[in-house]
């Protein structure tokens, strides 16, 4: 019997050419464009894998999987992302991925890792490989976290209450990207909320208290 096998990805047309991609090696038993979408449809339709963005509205692919992990579906995680933070990456198999690879390398990569993840092993990309397992030797609270020059500025404006609108106006970058940086700096800094974000803003004297 062929593997079941979910899409996720809030671009329709990147779902759709993934969707094309995977039939070499299973049945797309569903396309969803959000994290709650995907934890409905593997409830319902219980997938052998999932192949999941990284960033999606409504809950990422991250928490996605845990919360099906929590509720006791074992199907197996395939992230494809544009992240290539070691970071995400080694994030992403502590909380119990069989796989991670970038977008821009999906094809016969995906394949590959598709067929690694059937056969019980995990798939991760050689674009990060050698970053990511320094990462996972690494203490978890050994530093704290460095954030890059543009990190800090949206911390910095999302601090000082600005929508997320106006900072990617200000910046001349997209809503999206901006959602991106906000949710990387939550994942960087261990935090869940925007209160939180302004508390380490404050304690690190992005902004004035």
């Amino acid at each position: 019997m062929r593997p079941k096998i979910i899409i996720a990805d809030d671009h329709a047309m990147v779902a759709d050419g993934l969707a094309r991609i995977v039939l070499d090696v299973g049945d797309v038993v569903a396309t969803v464009r959000d994290g709650l979408e995907l934890v409905d449809a593997a409830r319902r339709l219980h997938p052998d894998i999932i192949v999941a963005d990284v960033t999606m509205p409504g809950m990422s692919g991250i928490d996605a999987m845990r919360q099906l992990r929590k509720e006791g579906i074992p199907a197996r995680f395939i992230f494809l992302t544009i992240h290539t933070e070691a970071r995400l990456a080694a994030e992403a198999l502590r909380a119990g991925a069989s796989g991670y690879l970038l977008k821009h390398a999906a094809g016969e990569e995906l394949l590959a890792a598709l067929r690694t993840v059937l056969e019980g092993r995990t798939y991760l990309t050689p674009m990060v490989t050698k970053e990511v397992l320094l990462n996972l030797a690494s203490s978890e609270t050994s530093a704290e976290p460095r954030l890059t020059p543009r990190q800090r500025e949206v911390l910095r404006r999302i601090a000082q209450g600005e929508r997320l609108k106006e900072i990617a106006f200000s910046l001349g970058i997209s809503v999206r990207t901006v959602e991106d940086h906000k949710y990387q700096l939550m994942r960087t800094l261990g935090v869940e909320s925007t209160a939180d974000l302004v508390r380490f803003a404050i304690k690190q004297r992005i902004i004035p208290d």
